[in-house]
This record gives C-alpha cells, structure tokens and sequence, in this order.
C-alpha cells in the first residue's frame, strides 16, 4: 500500500477538522488542526482504498481462514450436593443463593 493520499479524496481541511472537534467539544490548537487534517485525510484515503478491494466475486467472511466449532458431547457427571454448595454462601433461601436486591421495585 502507498502512503500517498488518494487525489480523487475531497481534501479534510482545518474548517472541517475545527468542525469535528467543536461538535466533540475538544479544545485544538491551530497546529493541532493542520496535524489532524492531514492524518484524517490519510485514514480517509486508506477506508477508500479497502472499499475498492471488496468485489461482487469474493464472499464476504469473517476470518481470513477457515474455523470449525469444536464441541463436545454434553454427558452428565457427578456434580456437588447442593447441601454442600450451600454451606459456603452467605444466606440461603430456597435451596438458593440469596443476595441483596440490587433493582427497586417495578410497579
């Protein structure tokens, strides 16, 4: 990839880039706003030459290389009594952990 800015790009100058940054409420100095262009003008240019990568004949993915889900078999195993779960919680009710509510009331 080349590092030159994309001629058909509309330029980012300091008016847009003074724009963005008072709709972000961000304080730039006059060396800041020349800073910024340009760097915004390079990440435009490099989000317009991915676009132009993409064509009707590759279908689209999510990983560069193939993946298969690995399960395994769901078996039934000796787990704890739930006596013996229970004996470290704080508070118990119903057979169940209990804890502070965090949510008020819905009415």
């Amino acid at each position: 990839m080349s590092d030159e800015p994309d001629p058909t790009a509309a330029p980012i100058g300091r008016a847009d880039v003074a724009h963005l940054a008072r709709l972000a409420r961000l304080a730039v100095t006059d060396d800041e706003l020349d800073l910024f262009a340009g760097q915004l003008g390079q990440i435009l240019g490099a989000v317009a030459r991915v676009s132009e990568v993409a064509a009707a004949d590759i279908p689209p993915t999510s990983h560069a290389v193939p993946m298969t889900n690995v399960y395994r078999a769901d078996e039934v195993r000796p787990s704890l009594p739930v006596e013996a779960v229970l004996a470290g919680a704080p508070a118990v009710e119903d057979d169940k952990f209990r804890v502070p509510r965090i949510l008020g009331e819905e009415e």
